[in-house]
């Protein structure tokens, strides 16, 4: 063996990482050593692997993912790292979001949420069609209105449709009233409460209708119809409405 090279007992304490992570991140390919002991796989590295180690134990710590860190190390490029950060910034504004929601509810309690029953026409509608999981349902929702709104002039009238029951993987669906439209958004029976307030709090709403269908024994069926009232970029947060819509599934 050259006297290049570390055990990796005397490695893992050079890099501040412990043998059972280097024998973790070499069976992932992520650090190979630099000499495997054939009679007893022992490994062995060369010292100037430590700037990599050292890379992916810091990493790890800002909860970087193991596939970006593995293209950190073989291009030497910063894209990756970019787009570790963008993930780490949405989830820090998600939150911050979930921490306002939370000190309202500790400020005001659960609200009160006055729900009626309506009667809803069927609609003609394009949709767009994002898949998302529930910490990505804001940007999904965006990305489907803004390619509804293309070319489009006036004031839409927007609904989102989001499941009902939440998995950890589902599609956001986002219409727009068109009497060109290939979907029908079909009519009926609705529990029908308004939102006021910021995008972000609607879940309380939703909540609110869904205890009521609990009160009245009633059965919802999904999707969750958000018809969104105001134009957000003309509107205060607290200003905005949206018509929050459950069908119920038992009455015809």
């Amino acid at each position: 063996m050259s006297n290049d090279l570390l055990p990796i007992g005397r490695f893992a304490r050079l890099c501040r990482l412990s043998v059972k992570q280097l024998r973790h991140y070499d069976d992932l390919g992520l650090l190979a050593p630099a000499r495997v002991d054939p009679s007893s796989g022992y490994r062995y590295y060369r010292p100037d692997q430590a700037r990599d180690a050292l890379m992916v134990g810091m990493l790890r710590e800002l909860d970087v993912p193991l596939s970006a860190i593995a293209r950190v190390l073989a291009d030497r490029g910063t894209d990756a790292l970019r787009e570790a950060r963008d993930r780490l910034e949405a989830d820090v504004a998600r939150r911050r979001r979930a921490l306002r929601l939370l000190d309202r509810v500790l400020d005001e309690g659960l609200p009160e949420t006055k729900v009626s029953v309506v009667e809803e026409p069927a609609k003609r509608v394009r949709t767009a069609r994002e898949p998302a999981t529930p910490t990505t349902i804001a940007a999904a929702t965006g990305a489907c209105v803004a390619r509804l709104l293309q070319n489009v002039e006036g004031e839409p009238k927007l609904t989102g449709l989001f499941p009902l029951d939440m998995a950890d993987e589902f599609e956001v669906r986002v219409a727009i009233e068109s009497e060109a439209g290939a979907d029908v958004l079909p009519g009926g029976p609705f529990a029908h409460a308004l939102h006021v307030g910021p995008y972000e709090e609607i879940a309380l709403t939703v909540h609110g209708v869904l205890a009521w269908f609990g009160d009245h024994g009633h059965a919802p069926g999904g999707p969750v119809r958000e018809v969104y009232l105001n134009d957000p970029g003309r509107t205060p947060p607290e200003h905005l409405e949206t018509r929050v819509l459950i069908r119920l599934e038992d009455v015809r």
